[in-house]
């Protein structure tokens, strides 16, 4: 079980990010603010953890209002055209990233052949036609 001030600094870590610091808002002496928050955080780091999801989580809904309204009524059009494709993104509807297509008709058939093993992690792929 907790005490208030573990609680505290629970809360306070999740917010900050920084163990002295948390230990010192929480009501632990300065002198000991660093030892102390060290031990504190490693022993309530599943707390730590399950409380920071849950306030990202909490967050959502505000950040797509903000992106909403970035993208209807920003004054810069490079900013509404950010969050517009940062909305699409979350959504899913991520361009595709460029791809690199290689001419497989200017390769020999040795070269195609290497990089086939290259892919497979073969040592030697047998030609048609040969026997081993």
């Amino acid at each position: 079980m907790k005490t208030e001030m573990q609680a505290q600094f629970v809360e306070f870590f999740c917010l900050t990010g920084n163990a002295t610091k948390s230990a010192t808002m929480a009501g632990y002496s300065e002198k000991t603010a660093y030892v102390k928050g060290c031990q504190l955080k490693k022993q309530f780091a599943r707390e730590i953890a399950e409380q920071t999801q849950q306030m990202i989580v909490d967050s959502i809904p505000g950040a797509l209002s903000q992106l909403k309204n970035l993208a209807e009524s920003a004054q810069s059009e490079s900013v509404r055209l950010g969050a517009v494709k940062d909305i699409l993104d979350r959504a899913g509807l991520k361009p595709v990233d460029r791809v690199e297509q290689t001419n497989i008709e200017a390769q020999s058939t040795d070269e195609l052949r290497r990089e086939l093993e290259l892919l497979m992690g073969v040592e030697e792929i047998e030609a048609p036609g040969t026997l081993n």
